[in-house]
């Protein structure tokens, strides 16, 4: 009896054992699949995660600049087209100014009785410089006024109509062939310096420094000449200073041209076309006066 008794209980305790077994490998598959879940489940979130990490990137630099060849030959060929009617634009109103001023010139230098009467009023001399010097000044120092139609043509006209009888005033006072000799030279100068500027590669608008050398010898000069002359006139110095001067603004001429056509290091914006003539022409005028003081003579 003892003996079927143990063997019983020995087969009941194998079978606890057998269902502990199969208890603890169930709960490790599940312990496993639970592992695996979380495994997949961690592995969706990273995608996911990289996928949008993958949408908030930068494009690259190829996709990014993919349409911008066109873009750029297609502003290029704009500001080209810009830049050449504003070229057309200067040019055009600076033939103007310059006519007018040749006109007033020839009419001081040839015509007899007008020649007479400003040189007996030089009451009018004053007026147009300071009519010269007052607009002058506006179209200088206002940008906002030199960019306002019709006020900047209005100005612009004024500050031509008093330079011009300045001229005239000054070139009264010579004779007619020496003024007819230095408006050919200037002719040819601004010709010569124009192409120049057209085709050359030297950049003129990084010479600043030898342009501001020029206008201090220049202005030693004349600080020199307002010493000396109460005490006698002093010719090579004065023509030291008529060379200097004509120098300086045939450079100030190529300076403007280069900073005009706008294919150098600096350039001028196409809406400062006022102040565009305006240095162009002032450039014209100083080289005139300059060779009229080293060629000019005097009327007899």
């Amino acid at each position: 009896m003892s003996t079927k008794k143990s063997v019983a209980a020995e087969q009941e305790h194998g079978v606890s054992r057998c269902n502990n077994k199969s208890a603890l490998c169930s709960f490790g598959g599940r312990n496993t699949c639970r592992k695996r879940q979380k495994e997949r489940g961690e592995a969706r979130e990273s995608t996911k995660l990289q996928q949008v990490s993958d949408d908030n990137e930068p494009p690259s630099y190829q996709e990014a600049t993919a349409g911008y060849g066109e873009m750029e030959a297609q502003f290029a060929w704009d500001d080209k087209t810009i830049r050449r009617t504003f070229v057309r634009k200067v040019y055009a109103i600076l033939m103007v100014q310059l006519l007018v001023t040749v006109g007033i010139v020839a009419l001081f230098s040839f015509c007899a009785p007008v020649r007479f009467y400003i040189q007996t009023h030089p009451g009018l001399y004053t007026a147009s410089y300071l009519m010269f010097f007052a607009t002058y000044i506006a179209l200088s120092c206002c940008g906002d006024l030199r960019r306002q139609f019709p006020w900047n043509i209005i100005l612009l006209v004024l500050f031509t109509l008093s330079m011009a009888f300045m001229m005239g005033f000054v070139s009264s006072f010579y004779n007619t062939k020496s003024v007819m000799l230095c408006l050919g030279i200037t002719a040819l100068v601004c010709l010569s310096v124009t192409i120049f500027s057209f085709q050359s590669k030297i950049d003129v608008t990084s010479c600043q420094g030898v342009l501001f050398s020029l206008c201090v010898v220049m202005l030693l000069c004349a600080i020199t000449i307002s010493i000396v002359v109460p005490f006698g006139y002093v010719p090579w110095l004065h023509a030291t200073y008529a060379v200097v001067g004509a120098i300086l603004f045939t450079m100030f001429l190529a300076f403007d041209t280069q900073l005009l056509l706008g294919n150098k290091r600096y350039s001028i914006s196409p809406e400062e076309y006022v102040f565009a003539t305006l240095s162009l022409y002032l450039d014209i005028i100083y080289l005139f006066s300059f060779l009229l003081q080293i060629m000019g003579g005097g009327r007899e």
